[in-house]
């Protein structure tokens, strides 16, 4: 098969954030399921992508430096992903770097709650549960603090952990001061990537999604996702002929806790290789 056919799964989680497998294990399982590539999109930080990059070479696939960062609007947590972003651009580093620090101010704010819910938990064991000394530039985030209440009995599962404590409008739910949709995609811009808004059917305001389309002025939007279904593709599709947006998509891949694999599996939802192209050309005409 030539490559340039193949699948791409351009939304996966590593250890450099709150998925559960080295950035080179995506890589691996990418090349096992037969994609093309893919892209390491972790939480408010490109650590993992020089590993990533080393891993894609060896199996032979294409790597897409990506990052997905955390945002607010309109009341909601808005996430935006950039891709072909240029890790070793300093500012860019410098701006992850004070979205990591709220999110830890977030992290700690939230163990306080949960504390004051009644639940014996601490932000020790949420380390401790990484089973590994956090590495520099590597971000927590929910899920870490979900796989400690399923541990302890306080949920049955991930997603039972966030509908009871976690999600947003719950009692254990903390927003902290973030940034715009627009400041993250020019952000992205002037890291030399292309800005794409990242599952649009989680924030139930398909409204609240045109206004930072018009205000942001992104690349792309993630059409296909695993928690979109056929409605949502039908929806998101037609809102990127309208927009002139370019129709990316991945798994949201962040591996296996409890035996349960969070979001979707990895490949599950993929885009043909054309879409790696398009966005690279946006990329490269911010440069």
């Amino acid at each position: 098969m030539d490559q340039h056919q193949g699948r791409c799964d351009l939304h996966t989680h590593s250890q450099a954030s709150d998925g559960m497998q080295p950035p080179a294990d995506n890589v691996k399982l990418a090349k096992q399921r037969g994609l093309a590539a893919v892209a390491l999109t972790d939480h408010d930080t490109v650590a993992g992508v020089a590993e990533a990059k080393q891993a894609g070479k060896e199996y032979g696939i294409d790597v897409i430096a990506g990052v997905e960062i955390s945002t607010r609007a309109g009341g909601k947590d808005i996430h935006v992903l950039g891709y072909y972003v240029n890790t070793e651009d300093e500012l860019f580093l410098q701006r992850l770097r004070g979205l990591r620090e709220a999110r830890e101010e977030r992290n700690h704010l939230i163990i306080g709650k949960l504390q004051q819910l009644g639940l014996d938990i601490s932000w020790q064991e949420v380390l401790d549960g990484l089973g590994r000394p956090l590495a520099p530039d590597e971000s927590i985030g929910r899920p870490h603090m979900a796989d400690v209440l399923v541990k302890k009995g306080y949920a049955t599962d991930m997603r039972d952990a966030f509908d009871r404590y976690l999600a947003e409008g719950k009692p254990g739910f903390v927003s902290v001061p973030r940034v715009t949709p627009k400041d993250a995609c020019e952000w992205i811009r002037a890291a030399g990537g292309a800005a794409v808004i990242a599952h649009p059917g989680l924030y139930n305001d398909d409204e609240l999604v045109r206004r930072i389309i018009t205000e942001s002025l992104p690349d792309g939007i993630e059409v296909f996702h695993s928690d979109h279904g056929p409605e949502e593709e039908r929806r998101y599709a037609e809102m990127a002929k309208a927009y002139n947006l370019i129709v990316t998509g991945g798994s949201d891949y962040h591996g296996e806790r409890q035996g349960v694999v969070f979001h979707g599996d990895l490949g599950s939802k993929t885009v043909p290789f054309d879409v790696l192209e398009r966005l690279q050309a946006a990329a490269h005409s911010k440069r």
